[in-house]
């Protein structure tokens, strides 16, 4: 996993969560505990902790070295667990098919927190199993409580754990010990919670989760490609065969199942009423689901094996040996995850590009940077689009922001305090010529802004200046438009004259 992760990290370029968690982290602690009281709570943590680490060199390769660091040790854990509720060859498997899935892969390489929320909430389920087989239940929710405010919806892996112990029909004891500590995560998120929900615009933008929904984030569990996708899905049915077991024990089926299915599942319900459903959201759920496949590849090794044992009954070659088998056993599922990685090998390879990223920022800097000169107006449309101005200024060295009124930093906010609509009509008004940064879908009319300010830049631009040049990268266009003096001329025909009126 760790190999995967480096491979390919500099990109050369973010895209704009990406952005965000670079500029932000750049700023001092009592700026970032400013923005916060704004927008981004749920990330406070996150943005203090890569504050630290880009102390150490600001750019974006260093953005990304926790994710990579995280993921490798979610495989790891991922291992852990397998290892303990059934064997070691299906904690090696589990962690192998972690470390290969292209999901996991996309997150490691990214500069946002769910690398690091997924290696808590599979840290938080191995102490889960540890504390429900005789354990200390301290630890378990200490770890949840850290994980919980580095992304709220780590919270949703309460309730994996709760059906888990249902599955497992746990003793009173272990109920109220897992009670105590989720009790105690709880109340440590509640002033989280109560700040995030203050600053629910910031997911206005998604939409109910549908059945297809559903379906992709499957395939993003068990495999894109349909070959992988199939194979998986029908070893993780086998590894169902483990729900079955003693009354308290915990098994790796009644683990892995609610942890693969219950916070998505829960999510997309919720979503339904109040959108707030996105893949990422439940990246910690994939060890679940590569844990299931894992030991439905047991089960099915060894039924092959039993089934071996008995049509070769008294052959006595050495190789023939309990022993030998499970090397064999273990190697042959080794080489599958390895034939999965090269099946894959060029979904991989193709999400090292930073044109598979929803913007390539660094791209439209380059635009900007071959366009604009000194003095130039530029105006951002919608604010969010100075989100590339700030990650990469240079390129935007001695241009006049013509909507700005504050920066960023000083404003405590994302991308920075704009003027109203009439002091903006005022400030184009004046203006012969101005370069636009704009998101494509806008100026397109795909959607329309809720700002009035937002409005107002797109009723002036449209009403009293002609677009004059246009480059666009990745839904984010640098357009020139310059004032109408007057309206264009429609071509005039020329037809010879009648003979007569």
């Amino acid at each position: 996993m760790l190999g995967l992760g480096l491979w390919g990290l500099d990109r050369g370029g973010m895209w704009r969560d990406e952005a965000v968690s670079f500029q932000v982290a750049r700023r001092t602690v009592p700026q970032i505990w400013q923005l916060l009281h704004d927008v981004d709570a749920v990330h406070g943590l996150y943005y203090l902790l890569v504050h630290a680490v880009l102390a150490v060199h600001p750019g974006e390769v260093v953005l990304r070295l926790p994710s990579v660091c995280a993921a490798a040790v979610t495989a790891g854990l991922v291992g852990a667990l397998g290892s303990r509720l059934v064997r070691p060859r299906v904690g090696l498997w589990a962690g192998l098919l972690y470390a290969v899935a292209p999901m996991a892969g996309h997150y490691a390489q990214e500069g946002r927190s769910y690398a690091l929320v997924a290696a808590g909430a599979t840290g938080a389920t191995l102490l889960f199993v540890r504390s429900a087989q005789g354990g200390s239940w301290w630890a378990y929710g200490a770890v949840l409580g850290v994980t919980c405010w580095l992304h709220e919806f780590a919270v949703l892996l309460l309730l994996a754990h709760a059906v888990s112990l249902v599955l497992a029909r746990a003793g009173a004891r272990v109920w109220r010990g897992w009670g105590c500590a989720a009790g105690a995560v709880v109340l440590a998120l509640l002033p989280l919670v109560l700040v995030s929900r203050t600053q629910a615009a910031q997911v206005a933008w998604l939409r109910r989760p549908t059945v297809a929904t559903a379906e992709g984030l499957l395939r993003g569990f068990l495999g894109p490609t349909a070959g992988v996708y199939w194979v998986c899905l029908g070893l993780a049915v086998a590894g169902l065969a483990g729900l079955a077991g003693r009354p308290g024990e915990v098994t790796c089926a009644r683990v892995a199942l609610p942890l693969a299915v219950v916070p998505p599942l829960v999510l997309m319900l919720v979503s339904q009423f109040s959108p707030l459903y996105v893949d990422r959201y439940v990246l910690y759920a994939l060890g679940g689901a590569v844990l299931l496949v894992a030991a439905g590849a047991d089960a099915v090794a060894g039924a092959v094996a039993r089934s071996a044992a008995r049509g070769t009954r008294g052959d006595c070659l050495p190789w023939r040996g309990p022993l030998s088998r499970s090397w064999l056993v273990t190697l042959a599922g080794v080489l599958a995850a390895a034939v999965s990685l090269l099946h894959q090998l060029p979904l991989l390879r193709a999400d090292r590009n930073p044109g598979t990223r929803p913007d390539d920022l660094a791209a439209v800097s380059r635009v900007a940077g071959r366009e604009l000169s000194p003095g130039d107006p530029v105006l951002f449309l919608p604010a969010h689009t100075r989100n590339v101005a700030l990650t990469y200024p240079g390129a935007f060295r001695g241009v006049r922001d013509v909507a700005l009124v504050e920066g960023a930093r000083a404003s405590g906010t994302l991308y920075g305090r704009e003027v109203g609509p009439g002091e903006l009509r005022r400030r184009l008004a004046g203006l012969d010529r101005v370069w636009v940064v704009a998101d494509l879908d806008l100026v397109t009319g795909r959607w329309i802004p809720g700002s009035r300010t937002e409005r107002a830049k797109l009723a002036v631009l449209n009403q009293e200046f002609w677009e004059r040049e246009d480059t666009a990268r990745n839904g984010v266009t640098v357009r020139l438009y310059v004032r109408r003096v007057s309206e264009r001329p429609a071509p005039v025909p020329m037809l010879p004259r009648p003979g007569r009126w």
